[in-house]
């Protein structure tokens, strides 16, 4: 799947709904936000990501608390959607989506294997909802699958 055509038709999308975007990521580092900007007149779309890869970056900028990431753990549907929750209360968006997960190679526990992740999306006025993917391959390969499902995720909430 080639991201930046898809991409592209998401900033179309969503600017001719007249939405904007912010994103709260971990484990993809803020490679969704990069990949959209990538795409010359992204700003009238991407309002603002944050790339929130310590527990301490989640609860600091996003509100995450740290209770939440005590007790369900980084990865984790609870901590996407909180993630998704505090960019959208901290932004000016209409919508925002998080991603929290296992990229590898190390990192991984018997309940959480690489390549779990979770997506949380949150559109103003309505409650943030997630999704568990677990994605085969390496590090990068796991990155991009995370970007691609993002991408999916955020053009469902248009319909």
């Amino acid at each position: 799947m080639d991201l930046l055509s898809t991409a592209e038709k998401l900033l179309e999308a969503f600017r001719g709904a007249g939405l904007r975007l912010a994103t709260a990521e971990s484990c993809t580092g803020g490679l969704i936000a990069a990949i959209l900007t990538d795409i010359a007149g992204a700003s009238d779309v991407v309002e603002r990501g944050f790339v929130t890869y310590s527990n301490e970056a989640k609860t600091e900028l996003l509100g995450v608390p740290p209770e939440l990431i005590e007790r369900a753990g980084a990865v984790s549907a609870e901590v996407a959607e909180a993630m998704a929750t505090g960019a959208l209360d901290r932004s000016a968006a209409d919508l925002a989506v998080a991603v929290t997960g296992i990229a590898g190679p190390g990192g991984a526990t018997d309940t959480k294997p690489v390549g779990l992740v979770y997506l949380g999306v949150c559109r103003r006025g309505r409650e943030a909802r997630s999704e568990r993917h677990v994605f085969p391959g390496d590090r990068a390969a796991v990155r991009r699958a995370a970007v691609a499902a993002a991408f999916d995720l955020l053009a469902g909430q248009l319909a």
